[in-house]
């Protein structure tokens, strides 16, 4: 049977207010800190290293269910430095490429799980 899979899509946007010597990508450090954390608590677990694709920054969750798996993402979209227009798509682990499966706008209402 194949494991729900939840992908955060973030836009690939260097930070603001960086000097050019800075590391441009912050963010997704502070994404994998959260995700690190996460893994430590059990019910929601990162499935597979964050990856550059095209334009955005993928991240991979799995765990318990939708609900859960949508609240996690809501919360990487809200987190201080990540881009504006972050979006999750909802697939499994037999998925032939990213972005194949649902797309669900972060932060989520009740209405967009199920």
């Amino acid at each position: 049977m194949p494991t729900m899979v939840v992908e955060i899509h973030v836009p690939g946007v260097a930070a603001p207010g960086l000097a050019e010597h800075e590391y441009q990508f912050p963010w997704i450090d502070d994404v994998q800190d959260f995700l690190d954390d996460l893994d430590e608590q059990g019910d929601v677990q990162e499935f597979d290293d964050g990856e550059e694709y095209g334009d955005v920054y993928i991240f991979f969750i799995t765990g318990t269910s939708e609900e859960a798996l949508l609240a996690v993402a809501s919360e990487v979209a809200a987190l201080d430095r990540v881009p504006a227009g972050a979006f999750a798509m909802v697939t499994n682990d037999e998925a032939e490429e990213f972005g194949m499966g649902r797309r669900v706008d972060l932060p989520v209402s009740p209405a967009s799980v199920g």
